[in-house]
């Protein structure tokens, strides 16, 4: 499908088949000089299809269009490699370019599993997350040259001038867009309308939950007309949709300190207590990889509680083990 929202702004859904988001927003902006893509679905055929036929109706030459990605799941980013050419830039930022580089030449997917083995996740289920998990299946190809974009650089294309706003959180360098003359917000997935990006922590490394609220007070102060999101709809109403993601993760985070009222627990327990939006009978029967997202959304939880002296973890021979340690 293909929607003009105005003149040269269209936005193209690039299906995920067997996605709970079922969705991309690709966004494109078309000028008779050079276009812009803003990011391109996942790296598999079905979306290549699509993005193809929906470029051909729209009459866009890749040989002169430029990719802006806002983060690095591959849902964004998979695809792009498939799309540029020779003349083409990809903008990109440099937290999520290094995690990149971790995942080619590390072992960032073994050092997830360790982690994610040391809060309890069941080892039996582990090596199966891995090869079913979209940015394993259907990422980047290769690593393309990107030009890194910084805090309010700008993308000057057509009469469209692109503001960057880094707003970490949802990934490490998560990146917006801000027209200022028009008050357009490409959201990426920091703000949805529909349902809550996911935060989640797979590491010792960072406060993605401390970094997404403060992101959302950085966006706040924006003036904000129209949200165009990487999934779902778009909306006008930037302001209320923020203060609703915020009060979700305060009652989360209140969540968290009631089942830690029990007592001490590992996060993947933590995480079989807490109420999550999908229709299963219990725990028992969530598919696979829901249970590693939903367990990654617990630690990032408890690391916000933690670094607010609220939460203290330690290293037991079973694991790690989280207990309160004051008030919210």
């Amino acid at each position: 499908m293909i929607e003009e929202i105005i003149t040269n702004l269209y936005r193209i859904e690039i299906p995920l088949p067997g996605s709970p988001l079922k969705v991309l927003n690709s966004y494109l902006i078309k000028t008779p000089k050079q276009n812009l893509i803003i990011d391109t679905g996942m790296n598999r055929e079905e979306c290549m299809n699509a993005m193809q036929m929906n470029l051909r109706e729209l009459g866009v030459d890749l040989r002169k269009t430029d990719f802006f990605i806002t983060h690095i799941h591959a849902d964004h980013l998979g695809l792009v490699s498939n799309l540029t050419t020779d003349e083409s830039t990809i903008y990109f930022n440099q937290p999520d370019v290094d995690t990149l580089d971790r995942i080619r030449f590390g072992n960032l997917w073994e050092d997830m599993i360790n982690f994610t083995r040391m809060n309890g996740f069941p080892e039996r289920e582990l090596q199966k997350v891995i090869y079913n998990h979209p940015g394993y299946k259907y990422g980047l190809k290769g690593l393309p040259p990107f030009k890194n974009l910084d805090d309010g650089d700008v993308i000057k294309i057509g009469r469209y001038q692109l503001k960057c706003v880094t707003t970490p959180g949802h990934s490490k360098g998560h990146m917006c867009l801000y027209e200022p003359k028009r008050k357009i917000l490409v959201a990426g997935d920091h703000i949805l309308n529909d349902i809550t990006p996911i935060i989640e922590l797979t590491s010792d490394e960072g406060n993605p939950l401390g970094e997404y609220l403060a992101s959302l007070d950085k966006v706040y102060e924006l003036d904000v007309a129209l949200v165009l999101p990487g999934h779902g709809g778009i909306f006008r109403n930037c302001k209320e949709r923020i203060k609703e993601l915020k009060d979700h993760h305060r009652k989360r985070a209140n969540e968290v300190l009631s089942i830690l009222k029990k007592g001490s627990q590992n996060a993947y327990q933590i995480a079989s207590q807490m109420k999550w939006n999908i229709v299963c009978d219990s725990w028992d029967f969530f598919p696979i990889l829901q249970k590693w997202f939903a367990i990654g959304e617990a630690i990032a939880h408890l690391k916000y509680l933690e670094e607010k002296g609220i939460v203290r973890k330690e290293m037991l021979k079973q694991g790690r083990i989280y207990s309160l340690d004051g008030e919210l």
